[in-house]
């Protein structure tokens, strides 16, 4: 699909500079860095979402447990 974009000059020249050192199209070098950008915000939706479905759970060790851990820790031998 072909699209119409305008960016600054310097990030045109900077995308020119690095499409012909890595010997690649200006199509392929801005396809893949929009793939890129989207596949980065794709992650930051899904760590939203699991923040606000585990945002509200109590995240606290329960004090007897921390206490088992604490001894059980104690009798390795390090």
């Amino acid at each position: 699909m072909k699209v119409a974009v305008s960016i600054p000059e310097e990030l045109f020249e900077s995308a020119e500079s690095l499409g012909k050192r890595l010997r690649v199209s200006r199509s392929r070098l801005y396809a893949t860095a929009l793939a890129e950008f989207v596949a980065k915000h794709k992650g930051r939706k899904v760590t939203e979402r699991l923040n606000s479905v585990y945002g509200t759970q109590e995240s606290r060790l329960d004090s007897s447990l921390a206490r088992m851990q604490a001894r059980s820790v104690q009798e390795e031998p390090w």
